[in-house]
């Protein structure tokens, strides 16, 4: 990449008028008085970048594998590239095709994080270290100690990293990041493309922000300039305190286009303390699958406006179920926090301890009602269930509505769509794909379990409920469609 400077100008009278334009409107500004809640941009970040940099660490996390035996390429005897070819791939240890053994092969990643104890806690992002074999970390004076895990988490993209230092070690604490607004200043520590200590600034532009990396995400949103290398460093405050964890960056180029994501200090120090006490995360676990709600299904189960998480599955040795919520229920606060809208359960729930009991309000047919729920402990290894495809041939239909055509539940429909033995409604033999139904993902081979949370067991009764939601005003249907293992979601369908 080039550089160059500034080239002079050529116009000195225009540079001494624009001089003088630009101390008038300097003048103006200063006159002007400043709104109250006004704050003026810092004069300099370097004080605060030396009070901190000494905690600023690179992390060098190297992985070895067993190379595997390569084959030389195929080339005609006596062919000019014969011995070069032969020289690269020897050179490499990768061997020559007639049983030689390979060398093992190292795989390098760098990557940056902050010292949190002054006896040698290293906080970092687990995509940095990986399954490592051998991490180290690097502090700003050439120092270079080896490091063992005490703890990581996937989930959350943490890490926690011990090393043995000879002395205390400079730490930083983590601040309050649900009081950070847009538009704040932060700045940003790392070792980008391995360039350490390298600081940056620029301000917090979003907050909760959801990237679609895993079940918790509520990244600070920063235009300070985050590059590879910068995941694990931190982010500071104007207080020199750690507001979130520097972790992604979203850029068509693999450079900083002003769009980098951290882990609020909220969501990692409860992981990170659960790391260090216990080596991997205990989190609170309610027992339900759940789904958005929006202004279709709100209408429908008299919410008012979209809010809260509606549960649309409830696992039997959960804790929710002993509790007495049903499938059906929105959840709309729990344990005294506002439930928002779906993504907000998942992380308020996980953050909470195991074993405590909690008030969680909920919305059961218009009715607000509080239910008292002690937490279980969530497994890491659960996973979502597969979905369910159904096949393509439909038996013949009995009745049509909402762009639905529905057959009563037969065994040969049960045996056609591999519908479970115990699974009960009405069995949607077709959609039609200009229908609001195929908008909303149904599928033929699923069943409708409930409409409007009142059983059907033939297409007659969905059809007199339709009917009856018609005659009362209403603008919505809510369908429960269960899918052929029997894993339930809430589906709102326009009745217009």
């Amino acid at each position: 990449m080039a550089l160059s400077a500034t080239a002079p100008s050529r116009r000195p009278l225009r540079r001494r008028l624009a001089a003088s334009f630009f101390a008038a409107m300097t003048f103006v500004a200063v006159a002007a008085p400043l709104p109250a809640t006004a704050r003026s941009a810092p004069e300099s970040f370097a004080d605060l970048a030396e009070e901190v940099t000494g905690a600023v660490v690179n992390i060098s996390a190297s992985t070895t594998v067993e190379a595997r035996n390569r084959t030389l390429p195929q080339l005609p005897p006596g062919t000019p590239f014969e011995d070069l070819f032969e020289e690269f791939f020897n050179r490499r240890g990768q061997g020559n095709g007639d049983g030689a053994p390979s060398r093992p092969r190292s795989s390098n990643s760098l990557g940056s994080g902050f010292v949190i104890d002054a006896s040698g806690i290293v906080v970092t992002n687990n995509h940095v270290i990986g399954d490592a074999n051998d991490i180290s970390v690097i502090f700003s004076d050439g120092t270079r100690l080896k490091a063992e895990i005490v703890g990581k988490d996937s989930k959350v993209d943490l890490a926690v990293l011990r090393v043995k230092p000879d002395k205390p070690l400079k730490a930083v604490r983590f601040g309050d990041s649900d009081a950070i607004r847009p538009g704040d200043w932060v700045m940003a520590i790392g070792n980008p493309f391995g360039l350490g200590g390298s600081v940056t600034a620029g301000i917090v532009s979003a907050r909760g922000r959801n990237i679609e990396s895993g079940p918790y995400d509520n990244y600070i949103q920063t235009d300070a300039s985050i590059n590879k290398g910068n995941s694990g460093g931190p982010l500071f405050n104007m207080n020199g305190e750690v507001i979130g964890i520097n972790t992604a960056i979203l850029s068509p180029t693999g450079g900083s286009v002003g769009i980098g994501f951290a882990v609020p200090a909220s969501t990692a120090a409860p992981v990170i303390d659960q790391l260090r006490q216990f080596g991997e995360t205990r989190r609170g676990w309610l027992g339900v699958r759940i789904q958005n709600v929006d202004d279709a299904t709100a209408e429908a189960l008299s919410l008012g406006t979209a809010r809260g998480a509606l549960i649309a599955g409830i696992d039997d040795k959960g804790p929710a179920k002993p509790a007495g919520m049903e499938v059906g229920d929105v959840i709309v606060k729990f344990d005294g926090k506002d439930v928002k809208d779906s993504r907000d359960l998942p992380r308020i729930v996980a953050a909470t301890p195991v074993g405590k009991e909690v008030d969680v309000t909920i919305v059961r047919k218009g009715q607000e009602m509080t239910k008292k729920v002690t937490l279980g402990r969530l497994e890491d290894g659960e996973k979502q269930a597969a979905l369910q495809q159904p096949p393509a041939e439909a038996p013949t239909v009995t009745r049509q509505a909402l762009g639905l055509s529905m057959s009563g539940m037969t065994d040969e429909l049960r045996r056609r769509f591999s519908l479970k033995d115990d699974l009960k409604g009405v069995v949607i033999t077709r959609v039609d794909p200009n229908s609001s139904a195929s908008d909303k993902r149904i599928q033929a081979g699923e069943v409708i379990v409930e409409v409007n949370q009142e059983p059907v067991t033939n297409p007659a009764d969905v059809a007199k409920k339709i009917d009856d939601l018609k005659a009362q005003g209403r603008k919505s249907a809510l369908l429960l469609v269960s899918n052929a293992q029997g894993e339930v979601r809430f589906v709102a369908l326009s009745i217009e």
